[in-house]
């Protein structure tokens, strides 16, 4: 799940005016969000706008008696309050299941202090970057024997269940006047991402055979976040195509370059700068969780509406599967929606709260389903497939009642794939720490198999 649930200084009649003054504060809206996240009994939750104060005595005690655990930063601003400030600033919390994953480590990302190391005497840098404290969290989490018990058909050498995920969750900045801000946030994002994942490698060098490589592809990544970002802006570029130009428009003319090569240069000399290409790039393969020519929406509000939210995936280890589409822009029209927050619409992943959640459930049967994802303000739901099977056989059933799409997959054979969602997969090798190097091919014939019992949402 990756929701922004709406910081309490932010729900205001100011920014929000068609909204009864009573449904915007927090002790009401608490346990609307809370609902909302429990309904959809995900194994990994991102939550973006999260109050320090907030996490500590309602999110995290909430969610532990649920079976949760999780971490959580602040905007680098807290650091300079005193403890009575410090509680209403807001931040990022990655929460995980804990009877199916295991911490293994965790990583804040800074982009301020990110920009002050690396600004090279560029004022807009500093100027413009520097002064914006938006952060990022990293959580690697190891998953567990649970995470597999109920999918596997055959006995499992232990070795293997121990995966690899690594989630990260960021909030970029929110002003449209700021694209250029918007898109070196997700560059430096993206280069701590890669700093991290040397790093594991790196230490499970020391744990592995002699002479044996872990491939960094094949450890999987989950981003989520809000990232303020349309779907044609240089950010949303960078993410899926791996590459953004240095003269990108988004950039709008500022100087950069400099100190964004320092930037992209990872503690061991590899850089995420393609000179001879005039590009920034990454090297990971991300898809996104659902097409954006069928997601017309991740925030409604009254004087904005659009896509800004968004879980991209590894695109070698992990597929979709299936969708629950948008609700029909027509029962919006007929009902006089002017933006959300509505009685009958809930609100995750944008800048919105709850009120009473649509009532949505989704059955899934299928042999190699392990990750869901759920952006339910638009009411968009993903699975995700991390595996070292040989076959896949999928069945999703939709029901909803405020008039929103579904797509219904069958199985491989039924498929036509309209989204182009449903990817199989099939194991090629296995590293040392069990992370499967898979290879998107066609089903083979039906084999035992094991599967994570898993849920992303």
């Amino acid at each position: 799940m990756c929701y922004n649930v709406l910081c309490d200084k932010y729900a205001t009649r100011q920014m929000y005016g068609y909204c009864p003054s009573w449904a915007l504060e927090w002790e009401y809206r608490k346990k609307g969000i809370m609902d909302e996240i429990k309904h959809y009994i995900a194994d990994i939750i991102t939550l973006q706008e999260v109050e320090t104060d907030q996490f500590f005595n309602f999110f995290l005690p909430e969610l532990k008696n649920e079976g949760y655990d999780g971490i959580f930063s602040p905007k680098s601003r807290a650091k300079h309050m005193s403890e009575n400030e410090r509680k209403y600033v807001d931040g990022c919390a990655i929460f995980w299941r804990t009877s199916k994953f295991t911490l293994i480590k965790e990583r804040l990302i800074e982009f301020n202090q990110l920009a002050m190391a690396n600004h090279d005497g560029s004022e807009d840098m500093l100027n413009r970057v520097m002064t914006k404290d938006n952060i990022g969290l990293a959580a690697l989490l190891e998953t567990k024997e649970a995470a597999w018990e109920n999918n596997c058909e055959v006995p499992m050498d232990k070795s293997q269940m121990s995966q690899a995920v690594l989630v990260c969750t960021a909030h970029i900045h929110w002003d449209p006047e700021f694209c250029d801000v918007k898109l070196i946030q997700t560059i430096m994002l993206m280069s701590e991402i890669r700093q991290i994942v040397s790093e594991i490698v790196e230490e499970s060098q020391h744990r592995s055979r002699p002479g044996r490589k872990i491939d960094p592809n094949s450890i999987q990544l989950l981003l989520c976040g809000d990232l303020n970002s349309l779907p044609d802006s240089g950010v949303v570029e960078f993410l899926t195509k791996g590459t953004v130009s240095m003269d990108h428009e988004d950039f709008k003319g500022f100087g950069y370059k400099t100190c964004l090569q320092k930037i992209a240069m990872t503690k061991n000399n590899n850089s995420l700068v393609n000179t001879a290409a005039n590009c920034y790039t990454h090297s990971f393969r991300l898809s996104a969780a659902y097409d954006f020519s069928i997601m017309a929406y991740t925030n409604y509000t009254y004087d904005f509406k659009g896509i800004i939210d968004y879980i991209f995936h590894s695109a070698d280890t992990m597929s979709a599967l299936g969708v629950l589409g948008p609700i029909d822009p027509d029962w919006f029209r007929d009902n006089k929606v002017m933006g959300c927050p509505h009685p009958h619409i809930p609100s995750a992943c944008g800048r919105q709260h709850p009120y009473n959640p649509i009532i949505t459930t989704t059955s899934t049967f299928t042999t190699t389903t392990t990750f869901t994802t759920t952006l339910t303000t638009s009411t968009t739901t993903t699975t995700f497939t991390i595996t070292n099977t040989n076959t896949t056989t999928t069945t999703t059933t939709t029901t909803n009642i405020t008039g929103a799409q579904s797509t219904h997959l069958g199985s491989p054979e039924e498929v036509s794939d309209p989204l182009g969602l449903a990817v199989f997969m099939k194991r090629t090798s296995d590293c040392d720490l069990g992370w499967p190097l898979v290879t998107s091919e066609a089903p083979q014939a039906a084999e035992p198999r094991v599967r994570p019992d898993v849920n992303i949402i």
